[in-house]
């Protein structure tokens, strides 16, 4: 139901980015019908919304190097970009990153049809596709997305709505205010 490597990335990210300071909590994981839940004690160390793409930053540099060796990570900062790309090749509803209070959570939901995702879900989704196009040298367009949604080519407007919803919440942006079929990248781009 759910891609092995985004468990994996997952999984690890919680281990080696816990805040081991904090006493009487350690790494959870729940499973329930419709999702996971990955928390680890620690506010993360970035923002959670600049997880795709951003330098790595770990707490725990001897954990990482540790589990390089063991081959479970990269030490590279590619983990949530495997997630998000195996997530879109699964075609399933986007992760959700959480920061909560002294708490990092990770939400991976189990697969579901575009139409029931809601509004909140189908930006996200933009968003996330938008930040991996751009960490992977490309733009998120239209094309880009429906495909990544799993919509046919006679439902484009219900794509552009959802990239006029994300321009709104400025999650992303266009690549090229000139030239406005240049596709978008995400808002930190």
């Amino acid at each position: 139901m759910y891609p092995e490597i985004a468990i994996r990335e997952l999984v690890a990210n919680a281990l080696i980015h816990q805040d081991m300071t904090i006493t009487g909590a350690g790494p959870m994981i729940e499973l329930f019908d419709d999702r996971i839940e990955i928390s680890n004690p620690g506010a993360p160390l970035i923002d959670v919304q600049k997880f795709i793409g951003s330098p790595p930053r770990s707490r725990n540099e001897a954990l990482a190097a540790l589990m390089r060796r063991m081959h479970i990570c990269e030490e590279r900062g590619s983990g949530i970009v495997k997630v998000v790309t195996a997530v879109e090749m699964y075609q399933l509803p986007p992760p959700d990153f959480r920061a909560l209070d002294d708490n990092t959570r990770v939400m991976l939901y189990a697969p579901r049809q575009y139409r029931d995702m809601d509004a909140t879900e189908r930006v996200r989704a933009a968003y996330q596709h938008a930040a991996l196009q751009f960490v992977t040298g490309g733009r998120m367009t239209n094309a880009t997305l429906r495909a990544r949604l799993g919509i046919e080519e006679q439902n484009a407007a219900q794509v552009s709505r959802i990239i006029k919803e994300a321009l709104a919440s400025k999650l992303i942006r266009p690549a090229d205010l000139d030239m406005p079929r240049s596709g978008y990248v995400p808002f930190w781009a």
